[in-house]
């Protein structure tokens, strides 16, 4: 079933799927956001001593990260939820992420258009997961796909547009 939308004139017309390369821009974007605002606060709620332990790639890092073992467990609920938590909130307030919006894109429901449900959204954010298994294939699907719908966006019921 192929969606339209309506235009001011009345015709009807495809909706505009934002493609691969312009989501892996988006996400990019993203992904400098969040780490600018992760970085602090993991600093402050967990320390210096977390901070050079999730740092650290030799043996010593396993040394460090067994002397701060709850502060381990903490940062990585902390990395887990804060992400999350942001970036749905985004999705249900603006439609969009900031990178999606920098490329003129929103997440909309894929039956109706119109602005996807909570529990699609967070259901669309587990689907990053999913969607990341296996070399991140569902994340490449978007490429491939008709509509441009990732793993993640086919299990939420989703459509990534043009605004």
């Amino acid at each position: 079933m192929e969606e339209k939308l309506t235009s001011r004139a009345g015709i009807a017309s495809e909706p505009q799927y934002v493609g691969f390369w312009a989501r892996f821009l988006a996400m990019l974007i993203d992904s400098v956001w969040l780490t600018l605002i992760l970085i602090p606060i993991v600093f402050l709620l967990f320390g210096q001593d977390f901070m050079s332990a999730a740092m650290m790639t030799s043996e010593n890092s396993a040394e460090m990260a067994a002397t701060t073992g709850a502060s381990a467990a903490g940062g990585m609920l902390v990395q887990l939820l804060l992400p999350a938590l942001l970036v749905v909130a985004f999705w249900v307030y603006k439609s969009a992420t900031p990178g999606k919006m920098v490329v003129s894109a929103e997440i909309v429901d894929e039956k109706s258009l119109g602005k996807p449900s909570t529990g699609q959204l967070i259901v669309r954010y587990i689907g990053y997961y999913i969607s990341s298994f296996i070399f991140g294939l569902g994340f490449l699907w978007i490429a491939f796909d008709k509509r441009k719908q990732g793993w993640h966006d086919k299990i939420a019921g989703t459509l990534v547009v043009r605004k």
